[in-house]
């Protein structure tokens, strides 16, 4: 059974599940790490923008911090706890706002802000310390100029303000990106539904294949095997080692197998009929090389006790479910026409023997004809000449019965000489090389009609002939031949015509499918039985007396045997008082011309 061709799907499954599984794996990571990265971010600016607040509240308090001490100093506060304080602030306050400069660093304008906070804090940091060192000798215009001189608070509620608003925009970011990654959750799990459901499907669609498969691939089998055992010609499978893969019932019914035998070697099965060295190294031959067993003929026992001749076939071919190739054996019983052949071998001899019997008749009979024309030639002059001289001897004395038995001779021997012409013609029509090449019917109907017309206005002046003649086409013959089948078949036209005034003559021709011609020459004369139609083409074979219409009876008969040589033939209609009509045919190309040199008398 012929296997079937992969579709463009199947080639494509695998790599199609592969990606399917990588999409399912890797495209929800994908999309949830790229949302949750974002929320990162936002959060991460959010925080960002707490801690720059967070230091500038700072900044501000240790400035306001120190400016407290600065004044506790001026009013003879002096602890430890203050010195502390003083100290602690004095060391956190630059390096807080250091850290706010470079939180900022990719803000221009907050950077400008924070430049001017410094200045401004520097300054009055420097105030502060003048005041302390100052203590209680600080004037007011000092503690003044310390509060007043460089303000700071304006500078830190704009920067405040500031990272408030950068605060408000990265929280909507940030709930933004949240909202987002709750999206690409929720799509990354409705994604990986989908796309778990489509690989279920194709899994699913794939497993049903596979069963379509092999569920078809079950059946093939069933069919192939029922077909094989259906076959009637036997058939075997052999292996490598010519041993027996598979049979059909035939090859079981005919050589006796009732048991399993595969696995066995064909040496082995149907009583020694495939014990042949031969057989078996031209089955080798099959496996191992490749070579093909065509009509290999071999007597074999079979299971029925008889010797048959078996036809066996043999070739090399792959199975599906096999590595190594087997070799499929056909045997067909050639036993019946073995038999036919050796019958018709031996009738074809006979038949060559009664060939060659009637052709060495045919030859006698040519040489006879001819001899017997020439010959009786000589005697006919004699009679006729001493008819004419005893004639003229005797003069006006002669009587009636005299004069009467003087005609007799001379028109009997002018028959005979006629009939002797004939003779030879018909002689030579069988005997003579056909010279072929192409011939114009037309051109050579209308020479016979014309000469036919002069004789016969010549004979009989109130004799009228119509002519109807189609046109003619051109045929390869022997020229000299078929102008006698015309001027026998329209000279017996005109002849058997006489007195059906005025005569009607028709000239008709068809195409045949095989490509030759039909030809019909019709009249409206005398006609005939048809009873009598098979003596019409014999040699000497008259339908009607001399005495009603002249002739030697060897007209038809030369006309049968030039077209049987051209490899057509002729067969007559008629119905006596309404006319005749003949019919012959002829090849196209003269293909069929000159199969056989002579004929026989018919």
């Amino acid at each position: 059974m012929p296997h079937s061709l992969p579709t463009p799907f199947s080639r494509w499954r695998t790599p199609v599940l592969g990606l399917l599984i990588a999409l399912i794996v890797i495209g929800p990571f994908l999309i949830i790490r790229g949302a949750t990265t974002q929320a990162e971010e936002a959060t991460t600016a959010v925080v960002h923008t707490r801690e720059v607040q967070t230091l500038i509240h700072w900044v501000s308090a240790d400035a306001r911090s120190l400016e407290g001490a600065a004044i506790a100093r001026t009013r003879g506060i002096d602890t430890p706890l203050l010195r502390q304080r003083i100290e602690d602030a004095r060391e956190r306050v630059l390096p807080h706002l250091d850290q706010v400069l470079a939180l900022t660093r990719d803000n221009p304008e907050q950077q400008a802000r924070l430049g001017a906070l410094r200045n401004a804090l520097e300054m009055r940091l420097g105030r502060i310390d003048e005041v302390i060192e100052a203590a209680e000798g600080a004037t007011y215009e000092q503690i003044d100029e310390m509060i007043v001189l460089y303000p700071i608070q304006r500078l830190v509620q704009d920067i405040v303000a500031a990272e408030e608003a950068l605060l408000q925009d990265r929280q909507a970011y940030a709930r933004s990106s949240n909202r987002r990654a709750d999206i690409a959750s929720w799509t990354a799990m409705i994604v990986q539904l989908l796309l778990l459901l489509g690989a279920s499907y194709f899994a699913l669609r794939q497993q049903s294949g596979r069963l379509s498969a092999e569920r078809q691939a079950t059946q093939a089998s069933s069919r192939a095997l029922a077909v094989l055992d259906t076959v009637r010609e036997p058939i075997v499978l052999i292996d490598q080692q010519q041993c027996v893969v598979m049979h059909n019932a035939a090859f079981a019914e005919l050589y006796g197998v009732d048991e399993d035998v595969r696995g066995r070697p064909l040496g082995e099965l149907g009583s020694g009929a495939w014990d042949n060295q031969e057989t078996l190294r031209r089955l080798h031959d099959v496996l191992a090389r490749g070579r093909e067993l065509w009509d290999y003929r071999l007597a074999q026992p079979t299971a029925d006790g008889a010797e048959r001749t078996m036809l066996l076939n043999a070739r090399r071919m792959p199975l599906p479910d096999r590595e190594d190739p087997v070799a499929l054996i056909t045997a067909s019983d050639v036993t019946a026409q073995s038999i036919s052949e050796r019958q018709i071998r031996e009738l074809n001899q006979q038949l060559e023997g009664k060939v060659e019997q009637v052709s060495d008749v045919n030859r006698e009979l040519e040489a006879f004809s001819y001899s017997v024309s020439h010959d009786l030639r000589a005697p006919l002059r004699h009679i006729a000449g001493f008819a004419d001289k005893l004639g003229r001897h005797l003069g006006d004395e002669v009587d009636e019965k005299t004069t009467h038995y003087l005609g007799v001779i001379g028109s009997s021997a002018k028959r005979m000489s006629a009939l002797i012409d004939d003779l030879l013609v018909y002689s030579r029509l069988g005997r003579n090389a056909m010279r072929l090449q192409s011939v114009d019917l037309q051109s050579m109907v209308n020479d016979v009609r014309a000469m036919l017309d002069s004789n016969a206005h010549s004979e009989n002046a109130a004799h009228r002939i119509e002519w109807s003649v189609a046109p003619l086409p051109i045929v390869v013959g022997d020229e000299n031949m078929l102008r006698q089948v015309w001027l026998n078949l329209l000279g017996n036209a005109v002849k058997y015509s006489t007195g059906s005034e005025p005569a009607r003559i028709e000239v008709d021709c068809k195409r045949l499918d095989e490509g030759g011609y039909q030809f019909c020459v019709a009249d409206n004369g005398a006609g005939f039985d048809m009873q009598y139609a098979g003596k019409l083409f014999g040699v000497f074979q008259r339908l009607h007396s001399a005495t009603e219409f002249p002739g030697t009876g060897v007209g038809l008969a030369s006309v049968r045997r030039v077209l049987g040589r051209h490899g057509g033939r002729i067969w007559a209609e008629a119905e006596p008082g309404n006319g005749a009509t003949f019919h012959f045919t002829l090849p196209a190309s003269g293909q069929d011309a000159g199969a056989s040199n002579t004929s026989g008398t018919h």
